[in-house]
C-alpha cells in the first residue's frame, strides 16, 4: 500500500514546538511523587544524554544523583566508556575542590561543600586500587587530592618502603607547590623505618633531608645512628651514619651542611665520641674533596696528543684560538691537578694577553679543584700582595683571584675573608671582576651577609668590567634565598645603570637568587619578561626557568615555548629554548621530541638553542634521538649554530664508547678535522676545541649531571651550565662548566675512613665501558723528490738514443731469450716435490688444530670483568656492578637504584635515567680480624696533609712538594 502524499507541514511545525528530550527528563526527575528507584534511573537517563551531548559537567552532576543506577549501570557490558569517562571527570571534581579547601580554608564557607555522593565515588575507587594492588596509581590520586592519610593507609598495609621512594620522586619530580611538596616530604619521613644495611630507602632517605635542608631535622637522624645504639649493631649504624653523611655532603648546600656539623652534640669520651669524630670530619667536607681529588689524580687517562694537535692546528697568536685552547686543556685535567701541556708548551703560554692571560691563569682553578690545601702555594705567584698594588700585573692576579674560587667551589668558607679582602683593597677593574666572580663561586648559597656587602659596594662603583661580575656574584651569594630584599635592589640598580653588562650580571643574579623557590618566583618573573629591556626578559627566562628546575612544570614549559617564538629578541628566544633543559632534564627523552621543530627553525639562534637544550638535558646519556636531531646542525650554515651543536654533541656523548653508541667515532674524527681545517669558521673551531675538552673531562673520568646520585637536583650542577651558557658574551664564564663535572668511580672506604684494596665485578663487556684507545702519532710518510725539469729537445734526443740501444739489444738477445723459454715451460722436478711436501704438511698441521700459515682466530670477549678499588665505573655502569657474597668487603648502600636496562630498551634506543648509587662507598668488613692492604694516596696527592696509618695510629707528616711554579706570562700594565 502506498502511503498518501504529504500535502501540509503542520505535523513537521507540531514537532519543533515540543520540549527538548532533557527537559521532559528533567521536569520528570523532579517530580515529587516519583519513587526513589524511578527517580535514580530517570537521574541515569539523564546523565546519559548529557554524557552524548558533551556536557560532562552536568553528566557527572546526574550520575551522583543516580545512586545504585549508576552502580548497576557500571556493571553492564557496553557501558565501559561511559562509566570511564564519569569516573575520570569525578576524579577531577574531587581534585579541584580538595586543592580549593585546601589552598585557603578561611573561605570554607563561600566554597561549595564536596558532595559526599562524590566522596563516596572517590573512596570507592581508593579502596578498589588497594584490593587490585594498583597502589602507585591510588598514591597518584592521593597527591593530587592532597589525600596524605591514604599513603599513610597504603604504606601501613604493605610496609613497602618503594612505595614511599615512589611518592618522593612523583612530588619532586612534578610541578607541585612548593608549600604542599614541604608538607608531603615531613609527612613521609616519620613513615620510614630505621635504615640498616643495605636498605632500599638510604638514598630516599638522603633525597628528603638534602630537598627539606633542616638542620635539626638532619642532626635528630643522625644522631639516632649514633647514641644510644646496641653494642652489636653499634658498628653498622656508625657505617650507615657516614655513609649519609659522605651523600649529604654531595648535595647539601654549604649552610645547611655547616649547620649541621656545629649542630651535632659532644658525646662523652668512648667509641661514641670517636665516631662523632668522624662524622664531623666527614661533614666538613674534606674527606670528599680529597678522595675525589686523588681518584682523578690515580686515573688521569687524558690523551695529551689530542691536546698537541690542537695546538698545532690553533693559532696561539689570536686570543680567541688561544682561549680555545686554554678551555680544552682545563675542562680536560679537570680535577687532576696535571699541569704537564702547560709547563711543556711554554712557548705558546706566553703569548696569552690581556684577557687571555686572565682566562689561562683562571684554568689552574679548574685543573686543580678540589685541592684546597694547596691551592694558596699554587696561585701565591700571581694572587696579589697585601696592599693590592697589582705588581704582578692585573690580569693575572684577576685570573688568580678567580681561580682560588673555583678550587674551592661550594666550599670556599675558609677562603671567603682573603678573597673579601682582595676585592675591598682592589682598585683595578680587572681585579675586582676576578675577586667578585671568585667570591660567589666560593661562597655559593652560603649567604655570608659580610661578602654580599663588599660586592654591592663594588656594584655601586657603576663600573661595567666589575658590575657585571658583581651582579653574578651576588645572585651566587644568596642562591636559593629567594630575598625579596636582594631581589628589589638588585632590580632598581639594573634599571638605572647605563651598562648593559651590569644589566646582565644583575639579571642572571636575580634568577640564582630564586634557583628552586618555584611559585614564589611567578610575580618577579612575570614583571621581568613584560620589561621593556631584552636583557631583563633575558633574566626572566632564566628565573623562570631556574625557579622550575628539574620539575618539568607544565605551564612553565608552555610559557618558554611561547617566548621561543614570539620574543622580538633573538637572545631571548635562544635563551627560552636553551632553558627547556633545566626543566626536563630528569626526562631527557622528552627533549627531541620537544625541540624537534624548533631545531628546524629559520631563526638561527632558536637553533643554537635546541643544540644547547638538548645537550643539558640528555648530557651523558648517549640519546640516539638527540644525536640524530644533533648531526645534521653540526652542518648547519651559520657558524655559532655549528659551535652549539658540537659542543652539545661532546656533552651527550661524554664516557660513551663505540661499542655503547655508533656515533662517538666519528664525532671525534670530526672535531678534530674542524680544528685542523684553517678555512673553518673561528666559531665553529673555538666549540670543536671545547667539545674536545668536555668529551674527554676530567682525565675521561667525570660525566655531566644535573642531578645527585641520590636523585635530586645538583645545585652546583644546574648553576655551572647557567653561567657556561653565559660564554655567548663573555668567554671566562665557561670556566664554571667545571661545577657540573662528577666524577665517576666506585671508592670504598673502611670504617677507619682509609681505601683498603679489593675488588668487585662488573657483568658486562670490558669493550661497553672501556677507556678510550689512544690516538695514533701520524706515520713517517717517505718524500719523493720532485723530478728535474727536462726540455723538449733533450727528451727528444734522449729518446732517439733509447731506440737505437734497445734495437741492438734485441738484436744480440734473441736467440738467448729462446732458451731462456723452453727451460720455463719445464718445470724442475725438485721444484713440484717440494710443494707436494710442502701442502702434506701444512694439511696435516690443519688437523692438528696447529696452523703454520694464515690469521690467528680472535680471542672471545669475556662477558664480565673485575675492577678494583677507586676504578672508574660510568652511570651507565653502575646497573651492571655487583659485589660478589664472599667478597670480604661489602657496602652499606646499595651500589644501583635503578635494575640494567632490558634489551628491549636498548633495542628502542630509549634513554635510561641515571642509575643513582656509586660514588663514596662505606663498606662493611665481614673478617675484622684479618690484615688488610691499604691502597696509598696516589703521587702527587696531599702533600702536607697528615694521613693516619691504620697500624700505628699515628700521624705521619708527608713530604714537602715541590717549590711553586711561575708560568711565563710576561708583564702586563696596570
Amino acid at each position: 500500500m502506498v502511503a498518501p502524499p504529504r500535502t501540509s507541514a503542520a505535523g513537521v511545525l507540531a514537532l519543533l514546538s515540543e520540549p527538548e528530550p532533557q527537559v521532559q527528563q528533567e521536569e520528570l526527575y523532579e517530580t515529587p511523587t516519583l519513587p526513589a528507584d524511578a527517580k535514580e534511573l530517570s537521574a541515569l537517563v539523564l546523565s546519559k544524554v548529557f554524557y552524548y551531548l558533551g556536557q560532562y559537567d552536568e553528566a557527572l552532576s546526574y550520575a551522583l544523583r543516580a545512586g545504585k543506577a549508576f552502580q548497576t549501570e557500571a556493571t553492564q557490558q557496553g557501558a565501559e566508556e561511559y562509566v570511564e569517562t564519569i569516573v575520570s571527570k569525578a576524579i577531577d571534581r574531587y581534585i579541584e575542590q580538595r586543592t580549593a579547601e585546601e589552598a585557603d580554608s578561611s573561605e570554607l564557607v563561600s566554597l561549595e561543600k564536596i558532595d559526599s555522593r562524590l566522596q563516596d565515588i572517590v573512596e570507592s575507587i581508593f579502596a578498589r586500587c588497594i584490593d587490585d594492588g594498583e597502589y602507585k596509581q591510588a598514591l597518584g590520586i592521593a597527591l593530587e587530592s592532597e589525600r596524605l592519610d591514604i599513603v599513610t593507609r597504603i604504606y601501613e598495609l604493605t610496609k613497602d618502603t618503594q612505595l614511599l621512594s615512589y611518592v618522593i620522586d612523583a612530588v619532586l619530580d612534578s610541578g607541585f607547590k612548593l608549600a604542599y611538596r614541604t608538607k608531603v616530604l615531613n609527612h613521609v619521613i616519620p613513615l620510614f623505618p630505621p635504615p640498616t644495611v643495605q636498605s632500599p630507602h638510604i638514598s630516599s632517605l638522603t633525597r628528603l633531608h638534602i630537598t627539606l635542608s633542616s638542620p635539626s631535622l638532619t642532626i635528630g637522624f643522625l644522631s639516632s645512628l649514633l647514641s644510644d645504639v646496641p653494642a652489636e649493631s653499634a658498628k653498622e649504624k656508625a657505617l650507615l651514619a657516614y655513609q649519609i653523611a659522605f651523600d649529604l655532603v654531595e648535595g647539601g648546600t654549604q649552610d645547611y651542611i655547616e649547620a649541621v656539623r656545629t649542630g651535632l652534640p659532644e658525646p662523652a669520651e668512648g667509641p661514641e665520641q670517636e665516631a662523632y669524630a668522624k662524622l664531623l670530619k666527614i661533614l666538613s667536607g674534606e674527606e670528599t674533596i680529597r678522595l675525589y681529588f686523588d681518584f682523578l689524580n690515580r686515573n688521569n687517562h687524558t690523551d695529551m696528543l689530542i691536546l698537541k694537535n690542537s695546538k698545532d692546528a690553533l693559532d696561539g697568536r689570536s686570543s680567541i684560538y688561544h682561549t680555545a685552547l686554554t678551555l680544552q686543556n682545563a675542562f680536560t685535567h679537570c680535577g687532576t691537578g696535571s699541569d704537564a701541556f702547560l709547563r711543556t708548551n711554554l712557548d705558546w703560554l706566553a703569548r696569552a694577553s690581556n684577557w687571555g692571560k686572565f682566562s689561562v691563569t683562571a684554568s689552574l682553578g679548574v685543573i686543580n679543584k678540589g685541592n684546597i690545601w694547596n691551592a694558596m702555594r699554587l696561585l701565591g705567584p700571581y694572587l696579589p700582595n697585601a696592599a693590592g698594588d697589582g705588581s704582578g700585573g692585573v690580569y693575572s692576579e684577576g685570573g688568580a683571584l678567580y681561580a682560588l674560587g673555583l678550587i674551592n667551589a661550594g666550599r670556599g668558607k675558609d677562603v671567603l675573608g682573603y678573597l673579601r679582602d682582595r676585592l675591598k683593597e682592589a682598585s683595578s677593574e680587572v681585579v675586582q671582576h676576578g675577586a667578585a666572580l671568585g667570591l660567589g663561586v666560593a661562597g655559593m648559597a652560603g649567604g655570608n651577609a659580610e661578602a654580599y656587602e663588599e660586592i654591592r659596594n663594588t656594584l655601586f662603583q657603576d663600573n661595567a668590567v666589575a658590575g657585571e661580575a658583581s651582579g653574578y656574584a651576588m645572585g651566587l651569594l644568596m642562591l636559593g634565598s629567594g630575598s625579596g630584599r636582594c631581589v628589589d635592589e638588585m632590580l632598581q640598580y639594573a634599571r638605572e645603570t647605563q651598562h648593559e653588562k651590569i644589566i646582565r650580571g644583575l639579571a642572571m643574579g636575580v634568577a640564582f637568587i630564586y634557583y628552586g623557590r618555584q611559585e614564589e618566583a611567578d610575580n618577579v618573573a612575570e614583571q621581568l619578561l613584560a620589561d621593556k629591556d631584552s636583557i631583563l626578559r633575558y633574566g626572566g627566562v632564566y628565573t623562570l626557568a631556574l625557579a622550575y628546575a628539574g620539575t618539568a612544570d607544565n605551564a612553565a614549559v608552555k610559557k618558554l615555548l611561547h617566548i621561543a617564538v614570539s620574543d622580538t629578541s633573538d637572545d631571548v628566544r635562544r635563551a627560552a629554548v636553551t632553558c627547556l633543559a633545566f626543566l626536563l632534564f630528569k626526562n631527557p627523552g622528552q627533549v627531541p621530541r620537544l625541540v624537534q621543530l624548533l631545531s628546524e627553525s629559520y631563526n638561527p639562534h632558536v637553533r643554537c638553542g635546541a643544540t644547547l637544550a638538548l645537550g643539558l638535558s640528555c648530557a651523558g646519556t648517549g640519546s640516539s634521538e638527540a644525536i640524530a636531531l644533533l648531526e645534521p646542525m653540526a652542518k648547519d650554515p651559520v657558524d655559532f649554530v655549528r659551535q652549539g651543536a658540537l659542543i652539545a654533541l661532546a656533552m651527550i656523548l661524554i664516557q660513551q664508547t663505540e661499542a655503547s653508541s655508533p656515533s662517538v667515532a666519528p664525532t671525534r674524527a670530526m672535531f678534530a678535522k674542524i680544528i685542523s681545517d684553517k678555512h673553518e669558521d673561528p666559531m665553529a673551531r673555538f666549540g670543536a676545541a671545547i667539545a674536545q675538552g668536555l668529551i674527554d673531562a676530567g682525565g675521561r673520568n667525570v660525566t655531566i649531571s644535573l642531578q645527585s646520585r641520590a636523585g635530586s637536583k645538583n645545585m652546583g650542577a644546574i648553576v655551572g651550565m647557567a653561567l657556561f651558557c653565559q660564554f655567548w658574551y663573555w668567554y671566562p664564564l665557561a670556566h664554571c662548566a667545571s661545577l657540573a663535572f662528577e666524577p665517576t668511580g666506585v671508592i670504598g672506604l673502611s670504617e677507619s675512613l682509609e681505601t683498603p684494596s679489593f675488588d668487585f665485578v662488573s657483568n658486562a663487556k670490558p669493550s661497553l665501558f672501556a677507556y678510550p684507545s689512544a690516538t695514533k702519532p701520524p706515520t713517517k710518510e717517505t718524500i719523493q723528490k720532485v723530478e728535474t725539469a727536462v726540455l723538449s729537445t733533450t727528451a727528444k734526443a734522449k729518446a732517439r738514443e733509447k731506440e737505437k740501444e734497445k734495437a741492438k739489444a734485441a738484436e744480440a738477445g734473441e736467440a738467448m731469450e729462446m732458451d731462456e723459454k723452453r727451460s720455463e715451460a719445464k718445470p724442475k722436478e725438485e721444484d713440484t716435490a717440494m710443494k707436494v711436501d710442502e701442502a702434506e704438511s701444512g694439511a696435516k698441521a690443519g688437523e692438528e688444530g696447529a696452523p703454520s700459515t694464515g690469521k690467528p682466530k680472535k680471542q672471545r670477549e669475556p662477558s664480565s670483568e673485575k675492577l678494583s678499588n677507586l676504578s672508574r665505573v660510568t652511570p651507565a655502569q653502575l646497573s651492571y656492578i655487583i659485589f660478589p657474597p664472599e667478597s670480604r668487603f661489602q657496602p652499606v648502600r646499595p651500589v644501583v637504584v635503578s635494575p640494567p636496562p632490558t634489551a628491549k630498551s636498548q633495542k628502542k634506543g630509549a634513554v635510561q635515567r641515571s642509575a643513582g648509587g656509586g660514588g663514596i662507598l662505606m663498606l662493611l668488613d665481614k673478617t675484622p680480624g684479618e690484615p688488610i692492604e691499604w691502597i696509598e694516596p696516589a703521587s702527587g696527592v696531599l702533600r702536607n696533609i697528615p694521613v693516619v696509618q691504620a697500624d700505628a695510629g699515628v700521624a705521619v707528616e708527608e713530604a714537602d712538594p715541590p717549590p711553586p711554579f711561575e708560568y711565563p706570562f710576561g708583564e702586563d700594565g696596570k
